[in-house]
């Protein structure tokens, strides 16, 4: 009943660009954050950052000053525009948003399938 669908990823020399897009679509009542996971080979999911309805954001440590959530609250997306990519940003990224329906009670957290980013030279 909820989709979220995510692209933008690819394959990057260090110290390039990627913006990334996860559009959320379905029977959705209100979305109450949005976000970006990551999991690189062979470790866990970590979050990289969050945007809340009221526009209040987080950021991991490691990507502080390198990139940036933003989020269209009319068309329920969400953006993530990453500069300076380094090797170690190499990952599958993962769209998250925590929301209610119109079918539901209850707040739920959808994932998205996943884009790979390859940070590579």
């Amino acid at each position: 009943q909820v989709q979220l669908v995510e692209s933008g990823g690819g394959f990057v020399q260090p110290g390039g660009s990627l913006r990334l897009s996860c559009a959320a679509s379905g029977s959705i009542f209100s979305i109450y954050v949005m976000g970006w996971y990551r999991q690189p080979p062979g470790k866990q999911r970590e979050l990289v950052a969050s945007v809340t309805s009221g526009d209040s954001m987080n950021y991991a440590d490691s990507v502080k000053g390198r990139f940036t959530i933003s989020r269209d609250n009319a068309k329920n997306t969400v953006y993530l525009q990453m500069n300076s990519l380094k090797p170690e940003d190499t990952a599958v990224y993962y769209c998250n948003a925590v929301l209610s329906t119109t079918t539901m009670r209850g707040r739920y957290r959808y994932w998205g399938q996943g884009t790979q980013v390859t940070v590579s030279s």
